[in-house]
This record gives structure tokens, C-alpha cells and sequence, in this order.
């Protein structure tokens, strides 16, 4: 059977099982290949010693396995690592690693840019291009652990995070197979608990998602109503808070004690009030659920500022006081742009969203670029 040049980062284990078979070779082939790749970091099938001369030269005419180049490699004072990887098609994302005393969370782009529009997002203002594939999602992890075992052998990827450029669940199919592959004990043996996604709220997309994959769940929330929502995160629009919640209520079975983490943006005079605190409380009552509060990351051209110290610790307060669990995130990495919000790559935007932007607050594009 003739079979097309293929990536072989495109595929799951059971997929590369499947290719072997196609190949004319034993399914457990696929496996082998597998572990080479993910586990042990080879790309060069002559140095993948356990097969066969002839199934590897049968690699070499079908398959191969593109990495993304690193168009930009930038750590930060506190030990955050940004990575601005260039796909095959000269589009760029970026990739962020942030350390912590006990674990080290890479946070991981799923498109090229963003299809929504949230306010508050540097991301945002960027436009779109289009998805990624499997490949260009599972090489940022595969990058990332091969130069954080060269340039800081001391640290390691523990948990992945969903939260990096993009809605993961705009692009499902490919982010499903990407989380599979960072789950599989042959891989990269992450915890279901150790990989999150993080969804703006794609209500039809989270039932999916719940069918097909154990991964922890993050909602971008950052508003405890429709109005405010409707500003900040334009998705809500289509599906308000009413379907959002509806979901989020029985995400999780009842008896596994698993939470879903609501996102929340701390913004000066606009989502920190006493009364919004409140508003979230009642709304999330009867959810399992953590909240996360997210002081604002600042970026050029935005109208927003951060919250106080004080107004963020009295509105956690508040929500503590309600029986939840709370934290506010460290802003980690924001003096080489890698904090929440503030990733924006670099690529052709289709969308002309960029272009309006710029336009609007009197910013030149060079004043922004790396």
C-alpha cells in the first residue's frame, strides 16, 4: 500500500499503530515509533535502533517528523521561559514555560492567533489566521522539554495548560489527539488532572469535550453576568451565562470530587467591585468549582488597568467567605511579554483585526513587534 508523506507528530499511538499495519508491518511497530519520538526525543528514524533496516527505510520514503522553528527563545527574571516558534508556513505562536516550587506548567497555543475577541486580551487584538495541527501542538511540548533539559536540566514539564494562544475548542479534533498524546504513558505521562483546558465558554463544544476526554477543565469566565460578559467576552452573546452554567453544573460526576477552575480577570473599576463578587458567588453556587482570580496584564493600546493589591484581596475575600476555594494568580513572566494575556505571536491576520486596532489607538505596528 502507497502511503503519503506524513508527519509523524500528526498521530496517536494507536494512529502510528495503525500506520504500521498500512505499512505492511506489525501494529506494535507503532508503539515503538511512539516511545522513539515522544519519550526518548528521536526524530532521526536511522538512529531508532529496534526497527527493522527495511521498516526504517520505509519511514524515510513515507513519513518524517517536522518540528516548528525557534524563531525566538526569551527567559525572564523569575525563570519563565517564552518560546516563539515558526510553523512550516512562516506563521508564528508562542509557547510559555512557568516554573514553581513543586511543578513546571507549559502553557500551550492550539491557533494561530484567536477567532474571539475578548477585550482584555493582547491575543485578542492580534486577529486570526487559522487552527494548528496535532503536530505544531504537540511539538510545543516536545520542544519545550528537549531545551529545558539543555538550558535548565533542573526543571521539568509537570502540567500542561490549554491557555496559550487560540480557543482549544475551536480547533477540537486536533487539541483532542494533542492532550491524548500528552496523557499516554508512552509519551509524556501526564495526570488527567495535570493537563487543563481552558475554554472562553464553547457550550456545545464542552459536552464534546466531556465525552471525550478526562482532562481538567478551565472556563475564561471573567464576568458574573450577561451584560458585562457580553462587553469582555463577546462569545457570550451566542452562549450566555444561563447555557454556560447549565453545563458547567454537572460537568464532573458528582462523586469525584473534581473541580472546575472559573477564570477571572481583575480589572480596575470594571470586574473587581464588592457587588460583582457577589454577583459570582450566587452564580457559581452549587458548582464544584475554584476561582482563580487574574490580576490584569497590561498591554499597548488597551483602556483597562490592573486592580489593586487591596481591591483584589477584598474581592477574594468575599468568595472565600462563600465556601470557595480562591487564588490569585502570580503575574509570572511579564517582562518579556509571556504573563496571561499578553501572548500575540506573528502572522498574516485574516481577519483585519489587528489592522483595526492599531488604527484605533494610534499605534504604530513596529512599536509592538519583538
Amino acid at each position: 500500500m502507497t502511503i503519503n508523506m506524513v508527519n509523524l507528530f500528526d498521530y496517536t499511538q494507536a494512529g502510528l499503530a495503525e500506520l504500521a499495519k498500512a505499512m505492511n508491518e506489525p501494529s506494535y511497530r507503532g508503539q515503538q515509533i511512539f516511545k522513539w519520538i515522544h519519550q526518548h526525543g528521536i526524530i532521526n528514524f536511522d538512529a531508532m535502533s529496534n526497527l527493522s533496516k527495511s521498516f526504517r527505510a520505509k519511514l524515510t520514503e513515507n513519513a518524517n517528523l517536522l518540528l516548528p522553528q525557534i524563531a525566538l527563545e526569551k527567559c525572564a527574571k523569575d525563570g519563565t521561559c517564552k518560546w516563539l516558534l515558526r510553523m512550516e508556513d512562516g506563521n508564528q505562536v508562542e509557547t510559555v514555560y512557568i516554573p514553581e516550587a513543586n511543578r513546571g506548567t507549559l502553557c500551550v497555543s492550539s491557533q494561530v492567533g484567536c477567532a474571539l475577541n475578548c477585550q482584555f486580551c493582547s491575543t485578542a487584538t492580534q486577529g486570526f489566521n487559522r487552527d494548528l495541527s496535532t503536530a505544531e501542538i504537540i511539538t510545543q511540548v516536545w520542544i519545550a522539554v528537549r531545551r529545558l533539559s539543555e538550558i535548565a536540566p533542573e526543571k521539568r514539564v509537570t502540567n500542561v495548560v490549554m491557555m496559550g494562544m487560540g480557543e482549544p475548542l475551536m480547533n477540537f479534533s486536533n487539541v483532542i489527539k494533542a492532550m491524548d498524546i500528552m496523557m499516554d504513558d508512552c509519551a509524556y505521562n501526564l495526570a488527567k488532572r495535570r493537563v487543563t483546558l481552558s475554554t472562553s465558554g464553547v457550550v456545545p463544544e464542552m459536552y464534546r469535550l466531556k465525552e471525550h476526554s478526562d482532562c481538567a477543565l478551565a472556563v475564561s469566565l471573567h464576568a458574573p453576568n450577561d451584560e458585562l460578559r457580553n462587553k469582555l467576552v463577546p462569545i457570550n452573546k451566542k452562549y450566555p451565562l444561563s447555557q454556560l452554567i447549565a453545563v458547567c453544573k454537572d460537568y464532573f460526576p458528582k462523586d469525584s470530587k473534581r473541580k472546575i477552575t472559573f477564570e477571572y480577570v481583575m480589572i480596575k473599576d470594571v470586574t473587581d467591585s464588592v457587588e460583582l463578587a457577589q454577583q459570582l458567588a450566587r452564580l457559581l453556587y452549587n458548582i464544584p468549582a475554584k476561582i482563580n482570580l487574574i490580576p490584569f496584564n497590561p498591554f499597548p493600546g488597551t483602556q483597562y488597568a490592573r486592580s489593586t493589591d487591596v481591591q483584589i484581596e477584598k474581592f477574594k475575600q468575599i468568595l472565600m467567605r462563600s465556601g470557595f476555594i480562591t487564588t490569585v494568580r502570580r503575574t509570572r513572566g511579564d517582562d518579556i511579554d509571556a504573563a496571561c494575556g499578553q501572548l500575540v505571536g506573528n502572522f498574516q491576520d485574516k481577519t483585519k483585526r489587528r489592522e483595526r486596532f492599531y488604527k484605533k489607538v494610534g499605534i504604530m505596528v513596529e512599536s509592538v513587534s519583538k
